[in-house]
């Protein structure tokens, strides 16, 4: 439960730093928008880990009092904001590998978490809908564009393996019918994504010498340290504020 409540927490904290900074007024709210949906999602599903958990942490204590070793995001949604492209090529993966994510966590034998993927789903439908006209307007627009679009491929392929790998976690609520195994998304991930790479006259990266592992466990990159200053600030200097 924490490893999908922090995908979704990280990203939304990544996504709002576009405000201001997209392309055009429609793309600042569009990616603010979509940072909004997986904030949502967010929310729940820690109030629902809390729950579990039975510690007495509600979804405030888990997003704003845990260090950075106790998080379970995988490093793809933690790396820092690059150019808009890149962002696309990052959204592209993660949300078509979300999509097939939440249509399995519909049937989960946990209530909560089945209610949260029906919503989810039809949002994450239309987030990589989104990741896939801007790539395929900007693979198949000016040479510029093509050529950095292609490079934001290449920076975020090292970081998508760990997307399908069979943590314990999920291993464990998959042999009891709540969770799902990340592999089993891999295949129809793939073949979507790079139905619209080609679309968008670009090519699938190989695959890279390096690539990230550790972010289930709590091994995290460098950057998410900064990431929870920020994310964490507020809440750590007014301890016990009601929002």
């Amino acid at each position: 439960m924490l490893g999908l409540a922090d995908d979704a927490l990280i990203y939304a904290q990544r996504l709002g730093e576009w405000l201001t900074r997209a392309p055009q007024i429609e793309e600042d709210m569009a990616l603010g928008n979509i940072g909004l949906d997986l904030l949502g999602q967010a929310r729940a599903l820690l109030t629902h880990a809390g729950e579990i958990e039975g510690r007495g942490r509600d979804e405030d204590a888990l997003a704003y009092l845990r260090d950075e070793r106790e998080f379970r995001n995988v490093h793809l949604v933690e790396q820092p904001r690059g150019d808009f492209a890149h962002e696309m090529a990052r959204l592209l993966v993660f949300a078509g590998n979300g999509y097939e994510l939440w249509c399995a966590l519909q049937h989960s034998s946990d209530d909560v978490l089945a209610g949260v993927a029906g919503k989810a789903v039809k949002e994450v439908a239309y987030h990589r809908d989104h990741a896939a006209q801007w790539v395929v307007r900007l693979g198949d627009g000016t040479p510029e564009s093509h050529e950095r679009m292609q490079e934001a491929l290449v920076a975020v392929a090292p970081y998508v393996a760990e997307l399908g790998e069979d943590d314990e976690a999920s291993v464990w609520a998959t042999e009891r019918e709540l969770g799902v195994l990340p592999s089993t998304l891999v295949p129809a991930r793939t073949e979507w994504v790079a139905r619209v790479v080609e679309q968008a006259t670009l090519e699938l990266p190989e695959q890279p010498r390096w690539r990230s592992r550790g972010g289930r466990d709590g091994i995290h990159s460098e950057t998410m340290g900064h990431l929870l200053a920020e994310l964490q600030h507020v809440h750590r200097s007014h301890p016990g504020a009601q929002w």
